[in-house]
């Protein structure tokens, strides 16, 4: 469970990578040491992924690749999420949300959580080949947990619009 926590915060920790990196200017963050924080993120999400999957060799054999390219895919709309957050803390701290902004970033916000259910829904089959349901079902409550936890932190770091 301690590992699981550790897991949670540097998920959120790189999540909101793109809304703290103005407010640690001072700091250094090279793209050499993102990339590391990235790297030991996954690895972390996956030892947390395999710990509570409990899969057998063989299952583990075919898991594997699925979740790898699940993951690279994810990566995307990850991507798409922090640079629409990076931009709502622009136009937040300089005062520039308009109408037609926030119209904009609902929108991109709607968008990017059809993605997200979207590619759930294309490798819902590709898990179902490799794996007994239950244990499709684990790895989608697994990957819920871990955005869920995501989002409320982002959530509750985000101020609302004024």
């Amino acid at each position: 469970m301690r590992l699981t926590r550790i897991v949670l915060i540097a998920v959120v920790l790189f999540a909101a990578w793109p809304v703290m990196a103005d407010e640690m200017e001072g700091m250094q963050m090279t793209p050499d040491t993102m990339q590391a924080l990235k790297d030991k993120v996954k690895a972390d999400k996956k030892l947390v992924v395999s710990a509570n999957m409990n899969l057998t060799d063989a299952e583990a054999k075919k898991f594997w690749p699925v979740y790898e390219s699940y993951q690279k895919d994810l990566e995307g709309i990850n991507h798409r999420m922090a640079n629409l957050i990076k931009s709502y803390a622009e136009a937040y701290s300089n005062d520039t949300l308009d109408d037609a902004k926030a119209k904009k970033m609902v929108n991109g916000a709607v968008s990017i959580e059809g993605a997200e259910l979207a590619l759930k829904k294309q490798y819902l089959p590709k898990l179902s080949k490799v794996l007994p349901e239950k244990k499709v079902a684990r790895y989608y409550q697994i990957e819920s947990k871990i955005r869920a936890v995501v989002r409320y932190e982002l959530a509750s770091a985000i101020p609302l619009a004024e």
